[in-house]
């Protein structure tokens, strides 16, 4: 392809061309005004000479036709594996291949989408679309085509929107009589409180060609697993329903609907909503003896843990010490033993007894109360001084029924530092703790400690000649800790730098009301978007590798490696979306990988409704590769380059508009007005006006 123009390279800068050619303008426009004779000659002279400063040149472009860019979107995404839309997508981008490949001024580009885990909660096509041709300029976009079942969660509004002036056409694979059924959550709290009723909603809808006979589902509902009810549900309809969250921390609800034998595809036929749980402020029952410097650290210590509800009480006068002080003068309120001990024990989560000695204060009988409340579930803590060794010292009550170690009588004074023990450094209690890791820990000393027999549960710290300080067992379905010092409070006056008294106090609290991320023996499992990580935690010194199920049943062993002592853990890539079930041994949890609504899973039937506007608006088409299920084989449709004034495409074609764009190869000049030319020119052009003036 030749293309030829007319250029000028000025001889002289355009001030120095003006400076000379205005004056010789003037006078030969004087001369033609004047009519003077030789004016004409004079002004072809004039002219000779402008054009030969101007040096006039015929351009001769030597151009070649570039290549129409056609981009072909694959979908890859979730919805695209139903039933045979995997086998058609690659059929028909084959297809497509061999139609544009037989034109030889096309050139194609295949664009993947929807697979990877930034794309697996929406479909994004074009995103892709315009990534994929991004360095294409918009005038050698010839169009494009898109191979999907038409669940496009990023259509454009208008087709003004896309980044090129040429059709766009879609290639909808599924068929037009297909049907599912989907359940999903319409209101749903990420927060509740434990052991309190949530309320849910819900809705089931069908999609597609609906059969007669589905206008009611049974749904059931499932928390962690565990199969909670199963209530009826009218399709279309929002459902109302409540649960109860059976512990604090991350909850799993499920619901899910029964499959038909026609849906295009079961994995919507359930939904999963991640619920937060915390329960209502912990009740605290302190019961201190007389007064010492560790009672106000307890108090204190529980009274800035917003969570807490703390009831204090401190006995002042046992007994035994009568005088002739009024009762209203000697305190606030009298001590409501019946209503503490009998009427209201089972309302609180912890009851401490802090340097606490039996003085016929309370009745035998409320000991075994107590002793009761523990066995049931409950929890007790025993901050122990020298009266614990005493002959009026709690452990000669009922409660000695519960408590995991009894006195020898004797007590230790001495300077020591307390130390984890082997149990405690595996323990979520004292695991970690700071200033542990050193030898002698980086914490300053405790000066008292109280001998017990041997003890019945786990020993976690220890004192003066590796004796047992702290001491956690489990009684019945209740918990109860020992702390058989009363020097702690050295720790928050920062004798000798202090220590972790405040982590120590709360972690023991908290694992004695059986804070879920506090058990000693836990599975837990989180689900990211790409990734699946377990932690095990076990006071064993291994622990066996993890059983995970993957939503589509498969099963894979995952080994646990030791990160810290007491916890394995690992992490598994998760190529699937869903719910996961992990084991370990008698440990079972589950975790959901991905979105819990995602709109992916959300819609499963092919549709043409989405992309049609925008295809339309830009000379495209949509058409479905088969018509119905029972078709065999897809049919795709041929290619055709459009003329320029064409504005759409034909019905049933894949339009094209051919890119009017080219480049250049070679670039030849010609002057017209060479030096020998236009001296040539000018001395006829001057001889002539000699002549014509001599005559």
């Amino acid at each position: 392809m030749s293309l030829f123009s007319l250029h000028f390279s000025p001889l002289l800068s355009p001030l120095w061309l003006g400076l000379c050619l205005a004056p010789l303008a003037l006078i030969t426009l004087a001369g033609l005004f004047l009519r003077k004779r030789g004016s004409w000659l004079r002004f072809g002279g004039f002219a000779a000479l402008a054009l030969a400063l101007f040096n006039p040149e015929i351009t001769r472009e030597q151009r070649e036709q570039l290549k129409t860019i056609v981009g072909i979107v694959v979908d890859r995404s979730a919805s695209q594996s139903q039933g045979s839309r995997t086998q058609d997508t690659d059929a028909a981008l084959e297809a497509l291949k061999q139609k544009l490949g037989a034109q030889s001024d096309i050139e194609t580009r295949i664009i993947e989408a929807g697979s990877g885990t930034e794309n697996r909660d929406n479909t994004r096509l074009f995103t892709a679309l315009n990534e994929g041709l991004r360095d294409v300029p918009p005038s050698r976009i010839g169009g494009a085509v898109m191979i999907t079942d038409g669940q496009v969660h990023d259509v454009p509004a208008k087709a003004d929107e896309l980044n090129f002036k040429a059709p766009l056409h879609a290639l909808i694979t599924g068929t037009g009589d297909e049907f599912d059924r989907s359940i999903r959550f319409i209101r749903v709290p990420r927060f509740g409180l434990s052991g309190k009723p949530q309320e849910l909603v819900f809705r089931v809808d069908d999609a597609g060609k609906i059969p007669v006979d589905a206008s009611q589902s049974s749904v059931t509902i499932r928390i962690n697993g565990e199969l909670v009810a199963t209530v009826p549900a009218a399709i279309g309809q929002d459902v109302k329903t409540e649960i109860t969250l059976p512990h604090a921390g991350r909850n799993i609800v499920e619901i899910a609907t029964e499959p038909l034998n026609s849906e295009v595809t079961t994995a919507n036929n359930q939904a999963v909503a991640l619920i937060d749980a915390i329960r209502e402020n912990l009740r605290v029952l302190l019961v201190s003896g007389e007064p010492n410097n560790g009672e106000r650290t307890w108090r204190n210590l529980l009274k800035s843990d917003t969570s807490v509800d703390l009831v204090h009480f401190t006995i002042l006068r046992p007994p035994e010490k009568q005088d002739d002080t009024p009762i209203n003068e000697l305190s606030l309120i009298v001590f409501p033993t019946r209503e503490l001990f009998v009427d209201k024990v089972e309302d609180f989560d912890l009851i401490i007894f802090d340097r606490y000695q039996h003085r016929n204060v309370l009745p035998l009988l409320y000991y075994d109360y107590i002793a009761q409340y523990v066995q049931n579930g409950g929890a007790l803590l025993i901050a122990a001084g020298p009266e614990y060794a005493d002959s009026m010292s709690i452990a000669r009550t009922p409660l000695l029924s519960v408590l995991p170690a009894l006195p020898t009588g004797d007590v230790t004074e001495k300077g020591f530092y307390p130390r984890l023990t082997e149990a405690g450094k595996r323990h979520p209690v004292t695991r970690g703790l700071e200033g542990s890791e050193q030898e002698p820990p980086q914490w300053g000393r405790w000066f008292r400690s109280i001998d017990i027999a041997t003890p019945q549960g786990e020993t976690v710290m220890q004192g003066p000649d590796n004796k047992p300080l702290m001491v956690l067992g489990h009684q019945g379905k209740g918990r109860v800790g020992m702390l058989l010092s009363d020097q702690g409070w050295l720790w928050a006056r920062d004798f000798e730098g202090g220590g972790p008294y405040a982590s120590l106090y709360r972690r023991m609290a908290h694992w004695l009301m059986q804070e879920p991320e506090l058990e000693e023996e836990a599975l837990t499992a989180k689900g990211t978007a790409d990734r699946l990580e377990i932690t095990r935690q076990t006071m064993s010194d291994k622990a066996a590798p993890a059983k995970v199920t993957t939503p589509s049943g498969k099963i894979i062993e995952v080994p646990l490696t030791q990160s810290v002592a007491g916890q394995f853990t690992a992490q598994l890539p998760a190529d699937e979306q869903g719910l996961y079930k992990i084991e370990n041994g008698d440990y079972s949890v589950l975790a959901h990988v991905g979105n819990v609504d995602t709109p992916e899973l959300r819609d499963s039937i092919s549709t043409t409704q989405k992309l049609l506007p925008v295809a339309q608006a830009s000379g495209g088409n949509v058409l479905r590769l088969k018509k119905i299920t029972e078709q065999a084989a897809i049919s795709v449709p041929d290619v055709s380059l459009m003329n320029p004034s064409q504005k759409q495409s034909p019905a049933t074609l894949l339009g094209l508009r051919p890119t009017q764009d080219t480049s250049l190869v070679a670039v030849h000049r010609i002057p017209l007005f060479t030096s020998l030319l236009a001296l040539a020119a000018l001395l006829l052009i001057l001889g002539g006006t000699w002549y014509r003036e001599g005559r």
